[in-house]
């Protein structure tokens, strides 16, 4: 696991830089004294987890948090503060943990595991002899969802709704990421939702005049943008 520490005071990253190195399997990357070199370093160095203050000058942590999630692949974020009150902030960008310094060994040792399950599913697809999966990351370890059960996958904010044969999950993954991953499993039939061609059962037409999708298994039709119609309705009669 490649890290990156960025923190303003010295002796602090040094104290960090001094426990990594003696941690297995972890190399740092990098380091950074403020906001904008932090971000410098992380697009040239691509790390896997920033260990980031968040009261620095050129940028605070939170700041520097939002412009790396931009980074693919993304780095886990984990902050280190002064003062316990910013943890509450720093979900907000979706850390995978904070650290109160003094930072202690074993604390440290706890934020790399969990960064550890971030990366583990940071992409949360993956291929098993041309067996699809969906890796779902839950509290104490990850889940795996068969392609074969998925129904449709629907954007819903930052994540993606994952629904299928045994309920709904969240994952983080994009919408477009995953309909490249699969794109013999799934068609996308609005900008916002992508269905499984197998599921696939026809199309109904509501009195405005407006298509959707009837999926086997789904009560609910599924709303089909005017763009997609064309491509849905071959698929289904392929189907």
């Amino acid at each position: 696991m490649r890290v990156l520490v960025v923190d303003d005071e010295p002796l602090a990253r040094e104290r960090l830089h001094s426990m990594l190195q003696q941690t297995s399997g972890v190399t740092v990357s990098g380091a950074a004294g403020n906001g904008e070199e932090a971000i410098a370093s992380a697009r040239e160095s691509l790390p896997d987890l920033v260990l980031l203050d968040i009261a620095m000058p050129g940028g605070d942590g939170l700041e520097v948090a939002r412009e790396l999630a931009g980074l693919r692949p993304r780095p886990g974020i984990v902050f280190v503060t002064a003062h316990a009150e910013h943890a509450a902030a720093a979900f907000d960008v979706e850390a995978v943990d904070y650290l109160v310094k003094p930072v202690r060994r074993e604390r440290l040792e706890i934020a790399l595991q969990r960064a550890r399950l971030f990366l583990a599913t940071r992409g949360s697809f993956a291929s098993d002899g041309g067996r699809g999966h969906l890796l779902v990351r839950q509290r104490g370890g990850v889940r795996r969802i068969a392609i074969d059960e998925v129904t449709y996958l629907q954007a819903d904010d930052k994540y993606v709704m994952v629904h299928h044969a045994h309920g709904h999950d969240l994952i983080e993954d994009s919408l477009k990421s995953l309909e490249e991953a699969f794109p013999d499993r799934f068609l996308r039939i609005h900008r916002n939702c992508l269905v499984a061609r197998k599921a696939l059962e026809g199309l109904r037409r509501d009195g405005e005049g407006q298509y959707r999708v009837l999926l086997r298994g789904i009560a609910e039709p599924l709303e089909i943008s005017r763009r997609c119609l064309p491509t849905v309705r071959s698929a289904i009669e392929q189907y």
